[in-house]
């Protein structure tokens, strides 16, 4: 059986090495992409790729006219909440590769998803990577009493903090919130300079140029 997906983002950086690894692969077939900079034309036509035919839409809308098994989400945080919504409700499964989405948002698409009898995945950082500095971090919080995340990205990443940190954030206070000495509101100057409050506890998001992606 071909899995028959739909990719919005086709064309960005994450976007088009996916449709790339599916051109190669013999069991998954891009059936359609969106990309508004480059609507009307074939993927294959935009990334040099011979044999990707999958034409490329303005709109999840109009792409999910094509039927597919799976929509992949990478496209950006203030379009993709409403992109996965329709891609639910075609009865698509979707996995969601875009961070920035609050927890408020994947709640509310969770919800969506049971209610239309299909999967959803979101996973802000595929990166093995992340994987272990996340278990790495949730047997620590496990035995350590306090603790912060500090959020590395480039200058010019719009949401803060990363999907990572975001999740990091999320999965720790599932264990416990860490303690806090002297709390935030008695701080001697701008309070600001203790970073956010995310999941009960304190998040710094630094955003530079020369940064990849990190969190520590």
């Amino acid at each position: 059986m071909t899995l028959k997906v739909c990719l919005a983002g086709a064309t960005g950086w994450a976007g088009s090495a996916l449709a790339r690894a599916i051109a190669q692969a013999d069991d998954v077939e891009l059936v359609a992409g969106i990309s508004r900079q480059h609507a009307g034309k074939r993927l294959g036509q935009v990334l040099g790729v011979p044999g990707l035919e999958a034409m490329l839409c303005s709109s999840a809308k109009e792409a999910l006219k094509t039927p597919c098994d799976v929509f992949v989400e990478y496209t950006r945080p203030e379009v993709a909440k409403a992109n996965v919504s329709a891609a639910i409700r075609h009865g698509a499964n979707v996995v969601i590769g875009t961070s920035g989405l609050s927890d408020e948002d994947l709640h509310e698409l969770g919800n969506l998803a049971l209610e239309h009898n299909v999967a959803v995945l979101a996973v802000g950082n595929f990166s093995l990577a992340a994987v272990v500095l996340s278990k790495c971090a949730e047997l620590a919080a496990k035995y350590l009493p306090q603790w912060e995340i500090i959020d590395y990205a480039a200058a010019k990443k719009p949401d803060a903090p990363s999907g990572t940190t975001r999740e990091l954030a999320y999965k720790l206070s599932k264990i416990r919130s860490p303690k806090i000495d002297i709390p935030i509101d008695q701080t001697k100057g701008p309070k600001e300079t203790r970073g956010a409050n995310l999941n009960g506890m304190q998040v710094h998001s630094i955003r530079l140029p020369g940064y990849v992606l990190s969190a520590e």
